[in-house]
């Protein structure tokens, strides 16, 4: 076989290859199926459900339009997408909800008391460009408010930047289908 036909037939299955996860990703979206590729959540697939927007829960949220997520889109650390704003979906974990106490200290963000795992605040991303900071003061969640935060990484963009966001930016819960620890 000669050099051109090789790379023709190699270019093709390459193709072929393509094609078709394409639409197998395409047919796991359609059905409910999304992937995480984030410090946000553990990385891998995870499934819509009908479940509760509830503590404990993890969810698909459209950023509200607020300067923090302009900014955080700017920097990269939420992706354009279909969410008004031109925003990307976030997946967080809901760590406080109504009637929960929650503060952002040096330690890391409390809720009723308790200090939450992954959370302590970073000064400045990973190139040197300062984050948000929020007031220690302690703040009792209203009816419709939510913290989202990261379960999994102390450098994700969650919560302890931004703060609280409502019910109504949740699109989704979702529930891990295959996932694995990301570095």
């Amino acid at each position: 076989m000669n050099a051109r036909k090789g790379f023709q037939v190699v270019a093709g299955v390459t193709l072929a290859v393509s094609i078709g996860t394409a639409i197998v990703a395409g047919g796991i979206y359609a059905a409910g199926g999304r992937f995480n590729t984030s410090k946000s959540l553990a990385l891998g697939l995870y499934w819509i459900t009908d479940a509760p927007v509830n503590k404990g829960a993890y969810v698909m949220v459209c950023p509200p339009e607020r300067q923090v997520f302009l900014d955080a889109r700017e920097r990269g650390y939420i992706d354009a997408g279909f969410c008004p704003g031109n925003f990307g979906h976030l997946m967080k974990k809901i760590l406080a909800a109504k009637g929960d106490t929650i503060s952002v200290t040096s330690q890391g963000v409390t809720v009723n008391g308790e200090v939450l795992p992954y959370s302590k605040p970073i000064a400045a991303d990973g190139v040197g460009r300062p984050l948000p900071q929020l007031s220690s003061e302690r703040y009792t969640l209203g009816e419709s408010e939510l913290l989202l935060m990261s379960d999994s990484s102390p450098t994700s963009f969650d919560g302890r930047y931004f703060g609280p966001i409502t019910r109504g930016q949740v699109t989704s819960v979702i529930r891990p289908v295959l996932t694995w620890k990301g570095e």
